[in-house]
């Protein structure tokens, strides 16, 4: 089981070309530059994650795109454990969907 926010092994698309794979690498690393100095600066006093995800070209889109990542091995997570669970363990979880809905 992949821990939450781990990225998993296929969480990115896997591009057919090294050209590709060496472009996306720099674009990772890039984002990843931006906010370590961002989290580096001795003079912020609190980290300002809407700030980040504004002034960091492309890190928006890359957090959603992990976001919903995120949420479909969540929700394969639930699927696969359902079968282990009992009738009313079931029944309690359905109650649960029912009031959030």
């Amino acid at each position: 089981m992949t821990p939450r926010n781990v990225p998993a092994k296929n969480d990115l698309e896997v591009k057919d070309t090294p050209a590709s794979q060496e472009s996306e690498a720099a674009k990772l690393n890039r984002l990843l530059g931006a906010v370590m100095r961002y989290l580096s600066d001795d003079e912020q006093e609190e980290i300002d994650i809407e700030y980040l995800l504004e002034n960091t070209e492309g890190l928006r889109d890359w957090w959603s795109e992990y976001r919903e990542l995120d949420r479909k091995r969540v929700e394969e997570e639930i699927k696969n454990s359902l079968t282990d669970l009992s009738l009313e363990e079931l029944e309690n979880i359905r109650e649960q969907i029912r009031t959030k809905a």
